[in-house]
């Protein structure tokens, strides 16, 4: 049988991202996180663990983080059945989900999940090209991803596409576009970017004008704070349309070029429990990508029960 303490140590160190943030949540020291990590691999005779900054889990590893997070969903799930076995609070579901689904559509689907259930969400922020890894590690039970491949031992099921827009303040187009978005303007006008991984203003430049990304560029690592630099004059950049509409509409923002838009693809992978907290959290979020997205076309469609 597994040894549940050493499997806590080897998820906290992959969910921490770190030995002595794992001992602070686990209340001992970084040298019994180590210990207990080296007693797994000597049990499973394999490495687990990448010692790397951050610490990152090898196949195996990855496998029994995921077997972690899914054992304690199911407790967590018989304890709320048989209250004699409560005492550990409610459950806590990890959910990778990237920054502008958080900060556009996500969290009514979240809220309403949470009143109905009493169940916790921690969400890890990353790209949405990158959440699948979250999953793919063990790290998360479910994450919102731009990757229609179901990770192994998931389901998938597309929620649409968000759409984005390019913007700027009037105030920014009319100083650094006097003449029209042209290729030499862009190669000077300062581009916002979220940060290393965000590559949206790149592949906006490619596909509607054939240019690369060459300008100056801040980046602003926050949903909110990347809206309120564009509205003030900082750079352009592309937004989620469900925040850009607003200020479109009032004027605060316009498009560089009206109706060239960008559209996100975006799937749902939840571990394949058959738990009923996933697949309420499914539903919920599945509802809202309904309110708030494009729907997906035929092509996405198809790859809806894969996985």
């Amino acid at each position: 049988m597994l040894d549940y303490p050493l499997l806590a140590a080897l998820a906290a160190v992959i969910r921490e991202g770190g030995f002595e943030r794992a001992a602070s949540v686990l209340g001992v020291t970084p040298s019994a996180v180590s210990q207990r990590i080296r007693a797994l691999e000597e049990r499973v005779g394999a490495a687990l663990v990448v010692r790397s900054q951050p610490p990152v889990p090898t196949e195996a590893g990855a496998r029994l983080c995921a077997h972690v997070e899914r054992v304690r969903l199911l407790e967590g799930e018989l304890a709320a059945d048989l209250p004699g076995l409560a005492g550990q609070g409610p459950p806590a579901l990890p959910i990778a989900v990237n920054a502008d689904s958080l900060g556009s559509w996500f969290l009514p689907a979240a809220a309403r999940f949470s009143e109905a259930t009493g169940a916790l969400l921690h969400l890890l922020l990353d790209d949405e090209a990158h959440t699948a890894a979250r999953l793919r590690s063990g790290e998360v039970l479910a994450a919102v991803t731009a990757d229609p491949a179901a990770v192994p031992g998931c389901r998938t099921r597309p929620l649409g596409a968000l759409r984005y827009v390019a913007c700027a303040s009037p105030a920014f187009v009319a100083r650094h576009f006097p003449q029209g978005v042209t290729a030499a303007a862009l190669a000077r006008a300062p581009v916002l970017q979220f940060d290393r991984k965000d590559g949206l203003q790149a592949r906006w430049l490619r596909r509607h004008l054939d240019l690369p990304l060459a300008a100056p560029t801040h980046q602003v690592p926050s949903t909110q704070g990347f809206l309120d630099a564009c509205l003030l004059g900082l750079g352009w950049a592309l937004h989620p349309l469900p925040l850009a509409a607003a200020p479109l509409a009032e004027g605060r923002l316009v498009e560089l070029l009206p109706g060239a838009g960008l559209e996100v693809p975006l799937h749902w992978q939840h571990a394949r429990l058959g738990a009923r907290l996933l697949e309420a959290l499914t539903r919920e979020v599945v509802t809202e990508a309904r309110r708030a997205l494009i729907a997906p076309d035929a092509g996405i469609a198809g790859l809806a029960g894969k996985g």
